[in-house]
């Protein structure tokens, strides 16, 4: 009687140590996503590069009728930028240049999100194909993803708890290459939020600028420049093939300067680089395109060019025959990149 107490006992347990079916972790995981109100949550995110990894520590807010709030802080070099979506459209704001792109965009809706639970779960459910199966402790799905401007996003492996929650995101390349990692320390469905907490009210009213870089500013310059000079050229370390940079030309004064550079081929493009814009106060700018994400920055990428801030310079890359996805690689190379790969 008592070996037989026992078994049973040991049966039970690996019942209740059993992983769940499939279609229930989707109907579940969909359910709570699709009933709550708002949610908040804490995660650490790495965009994993061929030589560098960039880690971000990310904090979501969340309402429904499409409001959001995302910050991204990059641990590796302190700076913090925030996506808010409202009403009024999608910001991408940078506190520390006192300045923000407004997109009239569909941003979260029109791609994968491994840092979203409402893109995760829309993943899930649009793929037919998607496979299921145990890895550890985890239930896992393996998803394909839609990244409009990276074509070399393929599929995303996201893992559950027993209780459906969601874990972690790994992103792979059509290599089968992990290229983003997400891991979420904490969510919270049905948080007291209101539409008051996704204005930009309190970014349009902080003053605050760096004014280490205005001290060698002067004249009129001083309330749009940073006052740096662009000393180095920064090159890209990825070229298309058969394409060669033709010219470059430095113009301006000290603390408003540019840089053009022209790459000619069989795929032409020019970038130019010029001494960081830092308003006064803060400053809204409408423009086209969508948000994207380039290792350890936010852009804004449109059908034919693409454009962002790192450090103390501004970096534009315009193409009438470079695909998004070759811009894409293009900008994120110049993020290691010191010298010429090749000229003619």
């Amino acid at each position: 009687m008592k070996k037989f107490l026992v078994l049973v006992f040991c049966i039970l347990c690996l019942c209740g140590c059993k992983k769940k079916d499939a279609n229930d972790v989707i109907k579940t995981f969909t359910k709570k996503v699709n009933n709550a109100d708002s949610y908040s949550l804490t995660a650490n995110m790495s965009i994993i590069g061929d030589e560098e990894k960039f880690n971000y520590q990310v904090d979501v807010s969340y309402l429904k009728d499409e409001y959001y709030k995302v910050s991204l802080y990059n641990k590796d070099n302190n700076h913090e930028q925030i996506i808010i979506k409202n009403d009024d459209g999608v910001y991408v704001i940078t506190p520390e240049l006192n300045r923000s792109y407004k997109f009239e965009s569909s941003w979260p809706n029109n791609s994968s999100q491994a840092y979203l639970l409402n893109p995760l779960m829309r993943d899930i459910n649009s793929d037919d194909t998607l496979k299921a199966f145990n890895e550890g402790k985890y239930n896992v799905l393996k998803v394909k993803v839609n990244y409009p401007n990276n074509s070399d996003l393929l599929y995303e492996k996201i893992y559950f708890d027993n209780n459906s929650m969601v874990k972690k995101v790994e992103v792979y390349d059509t290599n089968n290459i992990e290229k983003i990692k997400v891991t979420f320390n904490n969510i919270k469905y049905n948080v007291n939020y209101n539409k008051e907490d996704f204005e930009i009210d309190e970014y349009i009213n902080n003053d605050n600028i760096n004014n280490e870089n205005k001290e060698n500013c002067e004249g009129t310059n001083c309330d749009k420049k940073t006052g740096n000079i662009l000393e180095d050229i920064i090159y890209p370390l990825y070229l298309p093939s058969n394409t060669y940079l033709t010219s470059s030309d430095k113009i301006g004064e000290e603390g408003n300067q540019r840089v053009i550079l022209t790459f000619s081929g069989d795929k032409n493009f020019t970038i130019v680089e010029e001494s960081l814009y830092v308003p006064d106060k803060f400053e809204v700018s409408p423009v086209f395109g969508e948000p994207i994400l380039l290792n350890d920055t936010i852009g804004v990428i449109d059908t034919n060019s693409i454009k962002w801030s790192k450090g103390n310079i501004d970096y534009y890359i315009t193409s009438d025959n470079l695909t998004k996805s070759e811009l894409v690689t293009l900008a994120s190379s110049m993020n290691l990149a010191k010298s010429v790969i090749g000229s003619k």
